[in-house]
């Protein structure tokens, strides 16, 4: 048997942009005993226009380089969209200089949102799908120079008339683009959430992405859409289970062990907890002796 799951982290605290949170944040995972590390560097006022500013990039470099984690991967924007028509070029550019950035922070992965559209006249999901095709395979030509892979990840429908791919649809993209640079990263929450709203099997949709995934997002919820959106506290939104809650794991009700002693995924696939750090700090111990399990029983198949 052959270990899967090479490292085992949390994602950081996203900064304000002025990098007063990025130390603070790094030695708060490093000092869990994790050995991987997700750095939300969309936050982090890094890239303007398209162009690094590049005494912050040192900055960063300085700051990551004090905490030897195994695996490093860097979150892209979070509007990050290669079905985009109106800013197709500028979202390419920006994804363009977070490469550069993985390259010159040691980061291996750089996690990329699959895309999502209204459609316009005369237009359908085939189109928006080949738009991001093409444009993830010109990216993925730049991850291999800079021995970077792209992760592209699933989300959840947020708005009505939306396009938006459901997990296995993501996997076909990974596998029509079909270059070593570019890998499926399944985040199980948003997988849920989206196969209760289209009505789907979830455990179909991983089972689907697995063979192409090379990077995870794990945080518990109860796979519930929005159905109410307005909250006075996030915690309301935990007591009533609704949404994408970034939950620890054990609190919503994914079947962890289930999942992982069947799925496998591709070798030196690294598992980050997006659970929210702020919230949930004193939690983080617990989750990450459970994702150390987790991990363990992913196997090659």
């Amino acid at each position: 048997m052959t270990q899967i799951i090479s490292a085992v982290g949390f994602c950081n605290r996203t900064g304000k942009g002025d990098l007063t949170t990025l130390d603070a944040s790094l030695r708060e995972i490093a000092d869990t005993g994790a050995d991987a590390c997700e750095i939300g560097i969309y936050g982090e006022e890094i890239v303007s226009g398209g162009r690094i500013i590049e005494d912050r990039l040192q900055r960063v470099a300085s700051i990551a380089g004090q905490y030897p984690f195994k695996r490093l991967s860097l979150h892209g924007q979070i509007s990050s969209n290669f079905m985009d028509r109106e800013h197709l070029v500028l979202q390419k550019q920006v994804v363009r200089a977070m490469l550069e950035m993985c390259n010159r922070l040691g980061a291996g992965i750089l996690v990329h949102h699959s895309g999502a559209a209204q459609l316009g006249a005369g237009e359908n999901g085939a189109d928006l799908d080949q738009m991001e095709r093409e444009a993830l395979s010109e990216m993925a030509d730049v991850a291999k120079g800079y021995g970077v892979r792209i992760a592209l990840e699933n989300i959840f429908t947020t708005e009505s008339g939306q396009y938006r791919q459901t997990p296995s649809q993501v996997a076909e993209t990974v596998r029509a683009i079909g270059h070593d640079n570019v890998v499926a990263l399944i985040d199980f929450s948003h997988a849920y959430i989206e196969s209760t709203f289209k009505g789907l099997d979830f455990r179909d949709e991983l089972r689907a992405m697995a063979p192409v995934t090379g990077h995870l997002h794990v945080h518990d919820s109860f796979g519930r859409p929005y159905t109410m959106e307005k909250f006075f506290h996030p915690a309301e939104a935990t007591a009533l289970g609704i949404g994408d809650l970034h939950l620890p794991i054990g609190w919503g009700d994914i079947p962890w062990d289930d999942i992982f002693s069947e799925l496998s995924f591709l070798p030196d696939t690294a598992l980050i907890m997006e659970i929210g750090a702020e919230r949930f700090r004193d939690q983080q111990p617990a989750c990450l002796t459970r994702a150390q399990e987790l991990a363990q029983m992913v196997v090659r198949r």
